[in-house]
């Protein structure tokens, strides 16, 4: 990071690292996945194919962190376990998480089309997640046994009640049937009702599925003679148990047992206060700005695969734009954004409730929208680059107290923009002039800001060089709600005058107070006035700023790549 004297703000960050010998398990689920199933139109009670889905993303996680030794996973969620003496990004929670969220988010994106040939992905997926500490492995053998406890108690429950729909039961009747019954009971349902044997049921509905790391024998060459030289290596295999808690499960195993222990006995009782602990989570200090800053992860390889711009692709930094507008346009309490380069922050207002402030899933929503959108709207941007890498990002959340310090974290931000443009200016001109990468930078250490001005000058022939360059470039992206001009809007066949917010990204001076002093209504209490567009939620406002026409519209009739184009300004 470049040095100035807004740095201070990074006093504000807490360390969230998991200490050994504690092992590190991370959960995560679909943050809306009743809405995603009806709107994508899955078969229930299950789907085969979506299952197929999250565990080709779980097989693709457990190939990309070597750490990861052991996963489980149904219906919409999906739980990975580490190594227990992983140092895998020093085990801070929050990146962790993050990391894992964003890369599974992008794969299941990806690899929709392998699955779902025939249907659009109408919306993002998004998913949330969270780190489950386990101390010992006793606690991660009851979180596992617990896990497909609530697989087994979960698929019995909707096997039965869509059983019940299907033969003619409203789902509130179907619901009033089943309330109160027992496994033995719901077994009889279904076997004297419907003639359906629940233990004949596929096991990847019934039982889960496991996606492992064992070791395998690999040929790596061919001697002369022909015959093939093998070594070990390790490969991730999916694998069906009805007891994955068990001792003949586990200790069958030896990379398991080896990079995480063997279970001592079986687990016939889960304890309730192991249940109690897998389920909390901890919040953010109430009253105080929310800010959830991601970075691409390896974004310099990444950026190396697709060819990239240097020392700027405007395409790259406006696809960033891109998803940051959905991400506001989808949580209404993030009040500004601000991005540059592979890295976006977003505020969130001071009385925010969301996910009642819980870090975790909030950083890990935020990272999964921004991925998914990341990855879908890539042809938009590059439309004659394929995808070849996947891109991820981590993220945290840090909390500040006041307004003031708040700012001045985005002056960090923004002077950090200058300095680092101004540098990779210089680095690639000389680059592109005839230097090596290490005789560029030789050159430029310890050189300052004038004298890298004067060198712009110099090698472009252009004078003042450095500030013809596109503010989006030397000054980052500002994305925020701003109030629009009153105007018509269409409310019940009558005419009616309102405010409109509508989500816009702007290319401003944010070090400056007079930014501040022109959208106050940004760190205010709240907006009084329509959004321009909204949430996932039933039934949404959407505003037509162009046409000047307000119209109702359901969600699962318009996605959000079908929405109305936001101005950049």
């Amino acid at each position: 990071m470049a040095n100035s004297k807004y740095e201070y703000v990074k006093s504000f960050e807490v360390e969230d690292e998991i200490m050994l010998p504690i092992i590190i398990v991370v959960h995560i689920d679909n943050r809306d996945f009743s809405r995603f199933s009806e709107v994508h139109e899955f078969v229930k009670p299950n789907d085969k194919r979506a299952l197929e889905l999250m565990n080709e993303c779980a097989k693709a996680v457990l190939e990309q962190f070597p750490d990861i030794i052991f996963s489980y996973g149904f219906c919409d969620e999906y739980s990975f376990v580490f190594k227990k003496q992983t140092k895998f990004y020093q085990r801070r929670a929050s990146k962790i998480l993050s990391l894992i969220i964003s890369y599974f988010s992008t794969i299941y994106v990806t690899k929709w089309k392998e699955l779902f040939p025939q249907t659009e992905m109408r919306f993002p997926p998004s998913f949330q997640s969270r780190v489950i500490s386990c101390a010992s492995m006793e606690v991660l053998q009851s979180y596992l046994a617990w896990r497909q406890r609530d697989c087994h108690l979960s698929n019995q429950y909707n096997t039965c009640l869509w059983e019940l729909i299907r033969n003619g039961k409203s789902e509130t009747e179907a619901q009033e049937i089943l309330k109160g019954t027992q496994k033995q009971e719901k077994n009889e349902l279904l076997y004297q009702g419907f003639n359906i044997n629940y233990k004949e049921q596929e096991t990847i509905f019934r039982q889960g599925t496991c996606i492992l790391k064992t070791e395998v024998q690999h040929i790596v060459k061919y001697k002369q003679d022909g015959s093939p030289v093998q070594r070990l290596r390790m490969k991730a295999i999916k694998v069906h148990s009805k007891n994955i808690a068990s001792r003949s499960f586990w200790n069958d195993y030896l990379c398991l047992c080896r990079e995480l222990g063997h279970f001592e006995e079986d687990a016939n009782k889960i304890k309730p206060e192991y249940v109690k602990s897998f389920l909390h989570v901890s919040k953010l200090m109430p009253s105080t700005w929310i800010v959830i800053r991601i970075d691409g992860c390896h974004f310099h390889r990444f950026s190396d695969v697709h060819e990239f711009e240097k020392p700027n692709d405007a395409r790259a930094l406006n696809l960033m734009n891109s998803c940051a507008v959905s991400v506001l346009e989808e949580f209404k309490d993030i009040v500004f954004s601000y991005g540059v380069s592979d890295e976006y922050s977003f505020v969130l207002k001071k009385e925010s409730q969301l996910y009642q402030r819980r870090s975790s899933e909030i950083v890990s929503a935020v990272v999964s929208l921004f991925s998914s959108m990341y990855t879908m709207k890539w042809k938009e941007f590059f439309p004659q680059k394929e995808l070849k890498h996947p891109p991820y990002f981590d993220g945290r959340a840090v909390c500040y107290p006041t307004s003031e310090i708040l700012l001045d974290y985005l002056a960090w931000r923004q002077v950090d923009c200058h300095i680092n443009n101004q540098y990779n200016t210089c680095f690639w001109m000389l680059v592109k002039s005839g230097k090596s990468k290490s005789e560029a930078q030789n050159y430029l250490k310890g050189t300052q800001a004038q004298e890298k001005h004067e060198l712009l000058t110099r090698l472009s022939g252009i004078i003042d060089y450095y500030n013809t360059l596109p503010l989006m470039f030397r000054q980052g992206s500002s994305v925020f709600w701003d109030k629009q001009e009153e105007e018509e809007i269409a409310n019940q066949g009558k005419d009616a005058v309102g405010k409109c917010y509508k989500v816009v990204v702007d290319l401003c001076n944010i070090i400056e107070k007079s930014f501040w002093e022109a959208h106050p209504e940004i760190l205010g209490e709240k907006f009084n006035g329509n959004f321009s567009s909204g949430s996932y939620g039933s039934l949404r406002r959407i505003t037509c700023c162009d046409c000047k026409v307000s119209k109702l519209a359901r969600s699962n009739n318009l996605s959000l790549l079908e929405q109305p184009a936001t101005n950049f300004l």
